[in-house]
């Protein structure tokens, strides 16, 4: 099972506004609500491509009871710890005249040390030895930047295989417990590692250099470009295929959803890395941050172009 755990979730309001302007009136054209935040994301993909998930994390007030009655709808499972703490909402503003896709987020609700012990005590009961969790999103004020490494510790220690998709100070820390998985985007690699990423061979060296330091998997996505998928004994640089972009959300939980699935299914680096690209091109034909459905998915397989390095 594949348990996932979003501690800042967030209401995603998508408008379509052709024509977005600063300093003057917009027009929406249309909009849609989804449950967000990006493990919520990545278990609704991993539901989607047939594996089974359960979402842990935090809930609280209308847009909470939104996002839970949402899970509960499309039958996602999930187990989460309810709060006074209001849910963020975050916007997402779509142009389709100047082709566009413009976030903006809410930083979220703090959190206390009594909920996020409860989250640790849900996913304990939860998890057995072979199982994954994935760590996803941006930590809630309050929180430690230390607390998703003793996570990871703690969990490989049950022999729990662990992904972490989180930026700063808090994905560095993590990066010293060694995750099996990472899967940071060319800015959130330059930010870790303090230079930029301009090249292909800047994004290699920058996910060798960290599966040095202990990762067992970088998996760096460069958006349409493709990513780059590195361990210690394989390299792969992969290209995605060219896809009519209707939103772009998700579209990097949607790369760790198919990851931490196919690999946990038996599939080989070069395969689990193959299929995640094509999964991560259908996202962005979503609205919203709609899963893609298998029958988008499975035609993009083959159009995806993989060089072993």
């Amino acid at each position: 099972m594949i348990i996932t755990v979003t501690l800042n979730p967030a209401l995603d309001k998508t408008v379509i506004l052709p024509g977005f302007a600063v300093n003057t009136v917009n027009r929406v054209s249309a909009t849609r609500l989804d449950p967000g935040g990006k493990g919520i994301n990545v278990s609704k993909v991993v539901k989607a491509l047939g594996g089974k998930t359960l979402v842990l994390g935090v809930l609280g007030g209308a847009a909470g009871g939104y996002i839970q009655a949402s899970m509960d709808e499309m039958s996602l499972p999930n187990d989460m710890v309810l709060t006074g703490e209001v849910t963020r909402t975050n916007i997402k503003i779509i142009d389709p005249l100047l082709q566009t896709n413009t976030d903006i987020n809410e930083a979220g609700s703090p959190i206390t040390e009594a909920t996020l012990e409860a989250v640790w005590h849900k996913l304990t009961r939860a998890v057995k030895a072979g199982d994954t969790v994935v760590f996803a999103g941006k930590n809630p004020p309050g929180m430690s930047d230390s607390r998703l490494a003793e996570w990871v510790t703690r969990l490989h220690g049950m022999n729990v295989y662990t992904c972490v998709d989180t930026v700063g100070e808090p994905m560095r820390q993590a990066i010293n417990a060694q995750p099996d998985i990472i899967k940071p985007n060319r800015e959130e690699l330059s930010e870790l590692l303090g230079r930029r990423m301009v090249t292909d061979t800047d994004v290699l060296d920058g996910a060798r250099e960290l599966v040095d330091r202990g990762v067992g998997l970088v998996a760096a996505s460069m958006g349409s470009e493709g990513a780059v998928f590195v361990t210690r004994k394989q390299t792969f640089r992969g290209y995605a295929p060219k896809v009519p972009v209707v939103s772009v959300v998700g579209a990097g939980d949607a790369m760790m959803a198919s990851l931490a699935h196919y690999i946990a299914a038996g599939c080989s680096l070069e395969e689990s890395a193959r299929r995640s690209i094509a999964v991560s091109a259908a996202s962005v034909m979503c609205s919203g941050s709609n899963a893609p459905e298998l029958d988008m998915i499975l035609p993009l397989i083959d159009q995806v172009r993989m060089e072993k390095i």
